[in-house]
């Protein structure tokens, strides 16, 4: 439901904007504002709309089979504040919300010698992010009513669905991970110059720094023993109107 709404939002905007895209004629006036071009306001501001697909990323204590991670498409939204430094340079804050669901799948080999059930082979993981990235835009020269750019920075993340407090762990079957998570990211987009604002498709790929992982009182657990660090990594497609 989620990626059809994306989809028909994308549509919609390609279908009712695609003559300015294309036309020789060069957007310069930005109708809402009436400060002229889009890109000499020193502060501008926005909001975004996209899908995500976390994944994580296993080092081990011991050589032995991988977990294996389902994931799922999750949702984003946040407000977007741009910082103009110069005509090729902009910071950008984004603070938002980022919702997802994974499912780790253990291999049988993690519960050798003990008792164990189908439900142990399988964690479900449910995040909801309020993200705030920190990020430096470089943009190309603009041709006609595109401009190319790639964008990299540094985020932080408070995770609303830890439960890094809870006394129970995996013993009782509650998986714990931290509250608190740091990110680099890296992506690349498209602005498109409208005549009533600015739309831009891009893709981001995100990398935490600090490890997620809140390990069981048991030093021997089946499911936290083997994993030295388990840090989330995804890829966020967002659609952003300024």
């Amino acid at each position: 439901m989620k990626n059809l709404f994306l989809l028909i939002t994308f549509l919609f905007v390609c279908q009712s904007t695609s003559a300015q895209l294309f036309s020789k004629e060069k957007v310069v006036k930005d109708a809402n504002s009436g400060k002229g071009s889009l890109d000499n306001d020193l502060f501008s501001w926005g909001y975004y709309v996209g899908f995500n697909s976390y994944d994580f990323n296993f080092d081990y204590v011991q050589n032995k089979e991988d977990i294996q991670v389902k994931k799922s498409t999750g949702f984003n939204v946040g407000l977007i504040g741009n910082m103009r430094i110069n005509k090729f340079l902009d910071l950008r804050l984004e603070p938002g919300l980022s919702i997802t669901t994974r499912i780790l799948e253990y291999p049988e080999s993690y519960f050798q010698g003990m008792e164990f059930t189908s439900s142990d082979l399988e964690r479900e993981i449910k995040s909801t992010y309020i993200y705030v990235p920190l990020l430096l835009k470089f943009s190309t020269k603009r041709l006609n009513n595109f401009k190319p750019f790639i964008v990299g920075g540094l985020s932080t993340a408070l995770n609303l669905s830890s439960n890094q407090d809870n006394p129970d762990d995996n013993s009782a079957g509650k998986f714990r991970t931290k509250k608190s998570m740091y990110f680099y990211e890296l992506g690349f987009g498209i602005d498109f110059y409208l005549h009533n604002f600015k739309f831009t498709p891009s893709i981001r790929g995100v990398f935490a720094l600090n490890d997620e992982l809140v390990r069981d009182a048991d030093p021997d657990s089946p499911w936290t023993s083997n994993i030295e660090t388990m840090k989330t990594r995804g890829v966020f497609i967002n659609l952003t109107f300024q």
